[in-house]
């Protein structure tokens, strides 16, 4: 039966506008490492049951705290089970904002919960919701909690085994992330599918489709020799217009073996086309969803601009595969750590497959129209922020091209083969967890001997540095000086700015413009 909600709803809704603080940040005390879902897709509502393999991250010899997973009102509780066990109703507690348990027995143990939500009703478009008759889900940033009750933060990194059960004539693609192993047909006309994914990640990145969709398929054969199927869904009148993006896929794949040695790590990688989809893509662990406008092109209707721009998105997606599934943000405020690096890689892929010139005139163009007035507003931000109260509101232009800017600098401090020594070394330190923007740093200084600590405030200080930077020609030494000035003027919270480590590239030019010798002294 289902649980009634606890009388503390209204405090429960009162706190939540009080603000979560990036310093304040402490480990869960527990994980979940093994999680195994199974959805039964409804017309009148959707049941969810999952089992989930709990660990200890309590100090050893304490007694067990409480479990305290995140929840919301659309989640209605139909029964939960410690270690097979029934739990006595005066052992949990339930309200709007999560589940409560009690009791709870030292060491590792199993948790089963089951609960309905109604999909056809999830206006609010996080969790599992439904659009134009298909079950599609968005859970980034905190929409798994909207699905199921669980540990909903990113540092929380679990294997997933999901099954998906519905009526196969309304529903005959049904999706979810890592390979598929088993699928089969039911009484009254229903099927299933199983899922996959020996990958741990967090639960921001899980992902489900249900719905009567078309499909066109290809593969890509790794550098080690291993074939991946690829497979574009979307409705049937689209798929003419699925084809580009299948191409940029490809070369995406390709340039990040060719580029940073990184290979796709799965048998099968998805992309779903939805017209209506919230976002404009997600890069859901092997199920990227779309827009369809970022997906879908044809050569009778589509600019150039377009083309661009499903390049892009495709090949941001695909390199999330590494920068944010394989390695994830340890809490919210590191965002950046994975859409900041990843908005830089994409950059340089598109840079490599069309002009760099113009790629770099256009990004350019974006942080200055769109990221400067940011950081000369009310709402200016360091791009790790100190504070939010929902991190819905640093999705933002500070955070993703800032971000990408910053990471530029990076290579350009090192070069790109110290950029790329410094991306070995962080994978090879933190594939399969969940860190910071500062584990990032380390990784780049340590992997080339160098000391950046100074460069740690592109990540603390808001503001646009402004550069002045005066010639000064000596005739008789045949020398030129530049001096440079910095100011970083002050915005709201940070009144005093500290100088920020800049690169800056020096060349000279004749009066035809080609290149003079220049040594630097």
């Amino acid at each position: 039966m289902a649980a009634a909600a606890d009388p503390q709803d209204a405090k429960a809704e009162e706190a939540s506008d009080t603000p979560t603080l990036r310093l304040d940040y402490k480990p869960p005390p527990y994980f979940i490492d093994q999680v195994s879902l199974d959805f039964d897709l409804g017309s009148e509502f959707t049941t969810v049951a999952s089992k989930l393999h709990v660990v200890p991250n309590y100090p050893t010899g304490t007694p067990p705290p409480a479990l305290k997973l995140d929840g919301a009102p659309d989640v209605s509780l139909d029964s939960i089970k410690v270690s097979g066990t029934d739990w006595p109703a005066g052992q949990y507690a339930v309200d709007s904002r999560g589940l409560k348990i009690e009791g709870l027995p030292s060491g590792e143990f199993e948790l089963e919960i089951c609960v309905k939500i109604k999909p056809q009703d999830n206006t609010l478009l996080e969790g599992l919701y439904m659009t134009s008759g298909t079950f599609c889900s968005q859970c980034e940033a905190e929409g798994f909690r909207h699905i199921t009750y669980f540990l909903d933060r990113p540092d929380v990194m679990s294997k997933y085994h999901v099954r998906i059960e519905a009526c196969k004539e309304k529903y005959p693609v049904l999706l979810s992330n890592g390979n598929l192993v088993e699928m089969g047909d039911l009484a009254d006309g229903r099927h299933f599918t199983v899922w996959d994914d020996p990958f741990p990640k967090p639960c921001y990145l899980f992902a489900l489709v249900a719905g009567d969709l078309a499909k066109h398929e290809d593969s890509h054969t790794t550098k080690s020799g291993r074939k991946v199927n690829l497979r574009i869904f979307a409705q049937a009148h689209n798929m003419h217009k699925v084809e580009f993006a299948m191409q940029a896929l490809k070369h995406a794949m390709k340039w990040d073996e060719d580029t940073f040695g990184l290979e796709y790590d799965l048998d099968l990688f998805n992309i779903v086309a939805i017209d209506d989809f919230n976002m404009g893509a997600m890069e859901n662990k092997s199920l990227n969803i779309f827009n369809s406008v970022c997906i879908l092109a044809s050569v009778d209707t589509a600019t150039d601009g377009n083309f661009f721009t499903i390049q892009e998105v495709v090949g941001h997606e695909y390199f999330h595969n590494w920068t944010g599934d394989r390695v994830t943000c340890r809490d919210w405020f590191q965002l950046t750590l994975k859409e900041g690096l990843t908005v830089h890689r994409e950059r340089e892929f598109a840079s490599d497959m069309n002009s760099r010139a113009v790629k770099r005139i256009k990004d350019a163009d974006l942080v200055r129209s769109d990221q400067f007035p940011e950081d000369a507003g009310p709402m200016a931000h360091s791009v790790r922020p100190e504070s939010y109260i929902k991190i819905d509101n640093f999705y933002t232009s500070t955070v993703y091209e800032k971000g990408a800017e910053v990471i530029r600098m990076y290579q350009t401090l090192l070069g790109k083969e110290g950029f790329r020594k410094g991306m070995d070394l962080y994978f090879q330190r933190h594939d399969g967890h969940a860190v910071t923007c500062d584990d990032f740093l380390a990784a780049m200084a340590d992997a080339n001997g160098k000391d950046l600590t100074s460069f740690a405030k592109w990540y603390s200080q808001a503001g646009t540095p402004v550069l002045t930077v005066t010639p000064c020609y000596s005739e008789a030494d045949k020398t030129l000086t530049l001096k440079m000035k910095q100011v970083v003027p002050p915005t709201p919270g940070q009144p005093t700015k500290e100088p920020m480590l800049i690169p800056v590239s020096v060349g000279l030019l004749s009066a035809d413009g080609s290149d003079l010798p220049l040594k630097l002294q």
